[in-house]
């Protein structure tokens, strides 16, 4: 096979595997994200706690992860022919891919989270934040460069899974390497194959690395502890604030019945 056959072929093979992989990734965030925080509240101790909701959901996420992802994607054929009207295609293979990474992302964010410092916690919480404003405010926030990673992880994890999907129809680089590299014995775009996975693979770890290192440099060396220290002293001021008003309110009438009574002593000294 010539390079003017193979090009069009690698170039349609990586714009499906793009395709999947990202509309995965999106599915996976939106699923994972919720579900990893939540995890973090209703654990012992969690500002949501909840022991058995929390063993529920944990026991939910190790099975679907424990699973391997080729069998995976046959027990879901049902499903996906629901959803999608077909079994093979990019469209298809979005199915099992995105159900497969939203438990892999999830623990990674329940264990970026659990990173974060409990006393900007319970700074947030001395204030007056409710749980939507720790989560939105601080568990987030201060998580975000292990979340970049934590989503570098499973887009690595995705490209891997996209070449399995490849072997039932999927399309893709995997596709490309099984059908024509190991069935056709084309060794060269096999390996050709397999150097624009490690290329692809390699660019997307470097971009994310790169984001989460931006990311920790602007706000990790000089972040938590300020930010810390700061709310700290906010929520001191606040409980200062209210104790003085507290006071004023209180003293008021004790200053009102000296001021009557002050009059009343001028009068007597008079007479």
């Amino acid at each position: 096979m010539t390079w003017s056959e193979m090009q069009p072929l690698l170039e349609q093979a990586c714009w499906d595997t793009l395709y999947m992989v990202g509309w995965s990734t999106v599915i996976a965030i939106v699923g994972g994200l919720p579900l990893g925080i939540l995890l973090v509240l209703t654990d012992r101790g969690g500002l949501l706690q909840n022991t058995v909701l929390n063993k529920v959901i944990g026991q939910v996420v190790n099975i679907a992860r424990s699973m391997p992802f080729i069998i995976l994607m046959v027990a879901l054929m049902g499903f996906t022919r629901s959803i999608t009207g077909t079994t093979i295609g990019r469209e298809a293979a979005i199915v099992p891919l995105a159900i497969g990474a939203i438990p892999f992302f999830a623990r990674l964010v329940e264990t970026a989270v659990r990173e974060v410092d409990g006393g900007l916690v319970e700074a947030v919480q001395s204030m007056g934040g409710n749980t939507w404003t720790v989560v939105r405010k601080v568990l987030v926030p201060e998580s975000l460069p292990s979340l970049i990673s934590s989503t570098t992880t499973t887009i690595v994890a995705l490209i891997g899974y996209s070449a399995m999907a490849g072997t039932v129809g999927a399309g893709g680089l995997g596709d490309i390497a099984i059908r024509y590299g190991y069935q056709r014995f084309e060794t060269e775009l096999m390996w050709i194959t397999v150097g624009v996975l490690a290329v692809v693979i390699s660019l997307i770890q470097f971009a994310g690395d790169y984001a989460a290192r931006g990311l920790h440099r602007r706000g990790g060396q000089s972040g938590a502890a300020p930010r810390l220290r700061l709310l700290r002293s906010r929520a001191a001021a606040n409980s200062g604030s209210q104790a003085s008003v507290g006071t004023g309110q209180s003293a008021g009438p004790a200053d009102a019945d000296t001021s009557a009574e002050e009059p009343a002593a001028d009068v007597s000294k008079v007479a």
